[in-house]
């Protein structure tokens, strides 16, 4: 309970923090001794000296090679270790062992030099080969080869329990090897591939392509549309065909009936032919004549007008109880309200004159 309701980072309390260290494509460089003789030459200045180079200060210091850093960042550089697209981190990620670079039955000079076994060599057993020649491969990697159990030793090599001896075989009564060929004479019995099993390489994430997308489809239409077996009958419940016949002269179709081989759907001018000649065909609109009348005295007011009253004699709007046309307004209220807007203007002007600064 308490290392679910920690906070972030508290388990790395103690744990010594490693400083920052520069990549070796950098290291080459020299810029690491650069700097250094430049810090141990200004420790070695007085106070003064030190406060007069920060009021002036001098450049230049570390002369180093441009071509050396152009080479340094793209012809040495390695790619540092980062995480793959989507992978989180989380507290104490990086000790956390890396499985994808281990083998199992591979041993590095790490584990070898732990193991007190020498690094430049492979024809010195593991400790742990006595164990399983006396109790057989480990189960969960039942196809590894391990030489002294199931594999040859390496040449020049000898089993015995000598330093540098590979201990006994394990095999059975009849001296045939129990857990693969062991003496490297091929055993048939129990003969394993070198090579481990083939993995399966297939892109799980690729698309389908439209052409199978749509064969599945017809397939699963022809399924649906597949006929389905009809359960038979019995065969006492057969309907009897004599006497069901249609009797002469109630035929089903009537004479004159027949399907045309054409039909003709389009209206044909002798359709109109019907109608009578006097009638004129209908009018989708009418022009409105136009007219330019003076502005009235309302909120929204305009300059033109239109006549219905061409409209109404030919048919085209409907009578109503308004007057035939939009009248104008009368002429003494427009002038009514010219007068109206004038005086206005001359009290405006009279409150400026009046005015005095």
């Amino acid at each position: 309970s308490s290392g679910i309701n920690a906070e972030y980072g508290q388990g790395k309390r103690g744990i010594e923090k490693p400083p920052f260290n520069l990549p070796d494509f950098i290291k080459k460089t020299g810029i690491m001794e650069m700097r250094e003789t430049v810090q141990t030459s200004e420790q070695a200045k007085s106070l003064k000296s030190q406060m007069r180079e920060r009021v002036r200060p001098k450049l230049g210091k570390m002369d180093i090679d441009y071509q050396k850093l152009h080479d340094a960042f793209f012809k040495y550089q390695t790619k540092p270790k980062v995480t793959i697209h989507g992978d989180l981190y989380y507290e104490g990620k990086e000790f956390e062992t890396k499985l994808k670079e281990k083998k199992p039955g591979r041993l590095t000079d790490d584990l070898k030099t732990a193991l007190g076994m020498p690094t430049n060599t492979d024809k010195i057993p593991p400790p742990w080969l006595i164990a399983m020649q006396r109790y057989g491969p480990p189960p969960s990697y039942p196809n590894l080869r391990i030489p002294g159990l199931n594999a040859p030793i390496p040449p020049d090599c000898s089993f015995g329990y000598h330093p540098g001896g590979w201990g006994k075989p394990p095999v059975n009564e009849h001296g045939q090897p129990l857990y693969g060929d062991v003496f490297g004479t091929d055993y048939e019995g129990y003969k394993q591939d070198d090579a481990d099993e083939p993995a399966d390489k297939a892109m799980w994430g690729a698309l389908e392509s439209e052409s199978e997308s749509e064969s599945e489809d017809e397939g699963a239409d022809e399924e649906a549309k597949a006929p389905q077996p009809q359960p038979e009958m019995d065969a006492g419940l057969e309907t009897p065909a004599e006497g069901l016949d249609t009797p002469s002269g109630l035929q089903s179709v009537s004479a004159g009936l027949e399907t045309p081989d054409i039909i003709e759907l389009r209206k044909s001018k002798d359709l109109d032919t019907g109608l009578a000649s006097s009638e004129a065909p209908p009018q989708l609109y009418q022009v409105l004549p136009q007219r330019q009348v003076e502005i009235g005295d309302g909120l929204m007011g305009t300059q033109h007008v239109y006549d219905v009253s061409a409209a109404i004699k030919n048919g085209a709007v409907p009578p109503t109880g308004a007057p035939s046309s939009t009248t104008a307004p009368s002429g003494e209220a427009s002038q009514k309200k010219r007068k109206m807007r004038e005086q206005q203007e001359a009290n405006k002007s009279k409150k400026y004159k009046e005015f005095k600064f």
